[in-house]
């Protein structure tokens, strides 16, 4: 039996949803943000030690690209559950097998407690892990989106997405403190306290969610089903709406790139050149802030004048900073540091941030919706989000030197984003609780 939901017009609702998704991304993020500094500063050493140096690292971005490669399998699993059986009991699912999954990868004994036993329970956990998350980003912006008023659907479901920088803050913060401590300390247990902290967020997002109704979206379309949720979504996304798929692997592109490569590549690739991880941990906390200013203003402009030239315009950012960014980054200087962080990030990923949730969900109709975007953004996960790091690493080089490839690397993709821009429909004003026919 589906839930009575509350009326869409309820904004203390609407908050309430929106601060239980924002919650679940918060912790979505720091789950994967966490493993990222970690595998950018201790895991070459606790899991890869045999590798040493370059290698190590390539070991440890490799691991950190794992997650992404079930997060597809996730996407598909979550959203078709979430178009079945509903938004609200499918995302108590992932929120319990992504905190888990993250707290004990902080109790893992390293390579020289259990030798090569450490780096394969490390990819296991690292699967389940991003499994759940593939399902978990789907349903947290969809149960927002289908909450909140039509004309302000870009405006709350930006939110949820700011969870990405307020997990970054609290990782900025907590790891500022655990890199103060001796090599030897940080090794051996240092490094696992920020895994375990996500315990905290895990029980006070589960706290919140308990008490969430099913969307008014989905009970309608329930409804319209003949009281029973949609049958067979996996198959009716890659029958029906395979082009708006492929546009969101595309979309993702000028997203996914600039976030990684200045969150987790740089960590690593500022250490080669001789910047401080304070430096940078210091500029993506500044951007980090300044996130929350800048989603709900991009938001609010696309529920004013559509998805459409938002987007374009944070991806055309991203492509005309590339180079300049490195140059920042070169300069040494910590003002030039934080502005190329404030200008990439900012500016040109947060006007995309903002609005993707909206605009990916908007793609499919009520019935397939959660499966449809789900599996769209995680797909897409896997060449623009978890091999991002490693492939970077691999242009850079061991000493850096080959940076412009990076750079172009970046141009290459926020090119395709513009151009899946370009060929996708302006969804801002369309309907929810449309039923069927594909979105063109």
């Amino acid at each position: 039996m589906v839930a009575t939901s509350p009326p869409r017009t309820d904004l203390r609702y609407t908050w309430k949803v929106t601060a239980s998704s924002f919650l679940g991304n918060t912790l979505e993020y720091y789950d994967f943000l966490v493993y990222g500094t970690a595998a950018a500063v201790v895991f070459p050493k606790v899991f890869f030690p045999e590798a040493g140096g370059f290698v190590a690292t390539l070991s440890a971005f490799g691991t950190f690209a794992v997650g992404f490669l079930a997060r597809p399998l996730g996407g598909l699993f979550f959203g078709s559950r979430g178009d079945r059986h509903g938004r609200k009991s499918t995302l108590m699912v992932t929120l319990v097998l992504m905190g888990l999954s993250t707290i004990l990868i902080g109790l893992l004994p390293g390579y020289a407690t259990i030798g090569v036993w450490a780096p394969i329970l490390l990819v296991v956990l690292r699967l389940v892990q991003g499994f759940a998350v593939g399902g978990e980003w789907g349903g947290s912006m969809i149960i927002v989106l289908e909450s909140a008023p039509p004309h302000r659907r870009g405006f709350f479901s930006a939110w949820p997405n700011t969870g990405g920088f307020s997990a970054q803050i609290l990782i900025t913060g907590i790891f500022a403190w655990v890199f103060t401590l001796p090599d030897e300390q940080l090794l051996s247990w240092g490094w696992r306290i920020p895994f375990l902290l996500s315990a905290v967020v895990l029980v006070v997002t589960f706290w919140m969610r308990r008490t969430l109704h099913e969307t008014p979206v989905f009970t309608e379309s329930v409804a319209a089903g003949q009281e029973r949720p949609a049958h067979g979504p996996i198959r009716r996304i890659f029958a029906d709406d395979w082009r708006n798929l492929l546009l969101i692997v595309g979309l993702r592109f000028a997203e996914a790139l600039p976030y990684f490569l200045l969150t987790v590549f740089a960590l690593s690739y500022g250490a080669s050149i001789g910047i401080e991880k304070g430096q940078l941990n210091n500029a993506i906390l500044i951007a980090a802030v300044l996130a929350f200013v800048s989603h709900g203003a991009f938001a609010a402009l696309s529920d004013r004048i559509g998805r459409r030239p938002v987007y374009f315009f944070g991806a055309a950012v991203v492509f005309v900073m590339a180079f300049p960014f490195f140059a920042m980054l070169h300069s040494g200087s910590m003002v030039l540091i934080v502005l190329g962080y404030v200008l990439v990030l900012n500016v040109g990923h947060n006007a995309i941030n903002a609005i993707q949730p909206a605009f990916y969900a908007e793609l499919f109709p009520a019935e397939r919706r959660y499966t449809g975007a789900a599996a769209g953004r995680e797909i897409a996960s896997i060449f623009a989000g978890g091999l991002t790091p490693f492939v970077a690493t691999a242009l850079a080089g061991a000493d850096g030197s080959r940076w412009p490839l990076v750079a172009a690397y970046v141009m290459a993709g926020a090119l395709v984003t513009m151009f899946a821009v370009y060929k996708a429909p302006e969804s801002y004003r369309r309907d929810l609780s449309t039923t069927g026919e594909s979105v063109r």
